[in-house]
């Protein structure tokens, strides 16, 4: 199974970077993952809400040019469906066993997914109400991919 993310902007702090790198390298065992990164706008203070919405399909379209037709596309969003890591773990499962050999999951930028992004999705998930840096979000989806694997693998892991 290859696991892609697919993101905007870069992750600049440190610390992310050192946790997303731990997983990386944890995840090495059970899929192949890659990291999309394309390139955040600036959004200026008190921006329109007609500026806004043409920074998220610039961004949007940006995240779009790197989803593949063949990608099972799993977008985070706040209206999403919400799992706990033992259903987010059978649903890495319940796509593999389908045929699917690639979940591309989506993170858009500070002002969230455009709704062309959110249209494409085959499944649209939320972590919580609450918005997280799309940075953080990075860690924390790899941390729940993660445990999802060895969940399946029937492997121990902190709870």
């Amino acid at each position: 199974m290859e696991i892609r993310i697919i993101t905007v902007g870069k992750t600049k702090e440190k610390y992310l970077n050192d946790g997303i790198a731990e997983y990386v390298k944890r995840l090495g065992r059970y899929c192949k993952l890659n990291f999309i990164q394309v390139p955040d706008e600036k959004t200026p203070d008190k921006a329109s809400d007609a500026l806004n919405r043409q920074i998220k399909e610039t961004e949007g379209n940006r995240l779009l040019s790197h989803i593949r037709d063949t990608d099972y596309v799993i977008a985070l969003a706040i209206e999403g469906k919400m799992l706990d890591s033992v259903e987010l773990s059978d649903l890495i499962a319940r796509l593999g066993v389908q045929g699917k050999s690639s979940i591309a999951f989506v993170i858009g930028g500070s002002l969230g997914l455009s709704d062309a992004v959110l249209k494409r999705a085959d499944y649209k998930l939320s972590f919580s109400r609450m918005t997280f840096p799309h940075q953080l979000m990075q860690m924390i989806l790899l941390e729940q991919i993660y445990r999802g694997y060895r969940i399946m693998n029937h492997e121990p892991y902190h709870k």
